[in-house]
């Protein structure tokens, strides 16, 4: 007889909110430390993320949350939620990191709660993880995402050496939600604006990737956003373009109608599936 092993849950770090900025209308940054910092282990790779845990405030749990007991007591409402969220960087000497929220009004859970968070408050987190950093034997990179891919688009123009070329195409609401983003010099970067237009319902990013001219030569690309535009995007780099998986990060952070928790559990059907091949 088999046994199948137990899957030990994810050991979690809580860290304490030190304070918030706002980028622009629409994202703002939680920076976070204390001493919970040091179970951390940094992996070096520029796509860092993290499985963040959030717990509706009545209910008065305390982190880290025992999981476990939690779910044979509580109800499935009741239950801390997880969302995953980019590392936008982190200073092992200052002992702090930073996270950055896409918020759209009280829409969600983690960007509220981003919006109202203040000194003091607790970040409770499980990771970070992450593999992508850019391919140092590339000629040139690409970039495309929308609002939910700017932290980790930003912090892969950040791992780029200084003389690396490149293009980047980044969709947002509306001029004010242009970030200004450290980059090489020979990085072209094109906002893309929805201008109204819900998120997840414009061809923008599809569009132009395909209508671009591409320098010559081997291209890494990073390419993340919404899961419809991002399938678009799977069809220009492998069917029209003609490029190896392993020249690609591609995925879906989220998708048009559906809540995070739908979503993640879509990507074990077939629907949920961002590359077939």
């Amino acid at each position: 007889m088999s046994l199948t092993p137990v899957r030990k849950p994810r050991p979690q770090t809580v860290l304490t909110v030190q304070s918030t900025e706002w980028l622009s209308p629409t994202m703002v940054r939680v920076i976070a430390g204390g001493p919970g910092f040091s179970e951390l282990k940094d992996n070096d790779a520029a796509d860092k993320y993290a499985k963040l845990l959030f717990a509706r405030p009545e209910l008065g749990l305390t982190p880290p949350y025992d999981l476990e007991a939690l779910a044979a007591e509580r109800a499935p409402d009741e239950m801390p939620v997880k969302r995953t969220y980019t590392v936008r960087w982190m200073d092992l000497e200052a002992q702090r990191l930073a996270i950055d929220f896409v918020v759209h009004g009280d829409e969600g859970i983690a960007g509220p709660w981003a919006a109202r968070a203040s000194p003091g408050d607790a970040l409770v987190l499980m990771g970070p993880s992450g593999k992508w950093s850019p391919d140092p034997t590339a000629d040139w990179y690409l970039f495309a995402g929308d609002d939910s891919a700017l932290p980790a688009i930003g912090a892969g123009l950040e791992a780029l050496d200084a003389t690396a070329r490149g293009l980047a195409f980044l969709e947002v609401d509306t001029i004010a939600d242009v970030l200004d983003l450290v980059k090489p010099e020979g990085v072209r970067v094109t906002w893309l604006l929805r201008n109204g237009a819900a998120p997840g319902t414009t061809p923008l990013l599809p569009a132009a990737v395909a209508a671009a001219t591409w320098p010559a030569g081997r291209v890494d690309a990073f390419v993340h956003g919404e899961r419809g535009a991002i399938k678009a995007l799977r069809d220009v780099l492998f069917t029209q373009r003609g490029l190896d998986r392993g020249q690609v990060s591609l995925s879906g952070y989220w998708a048009y109608g559906r809540a995070e928790d739908r979503f993640q559990a879509e990507k074990r059907e077939p629907i949920g599936r961002i590359l077939e091949y």
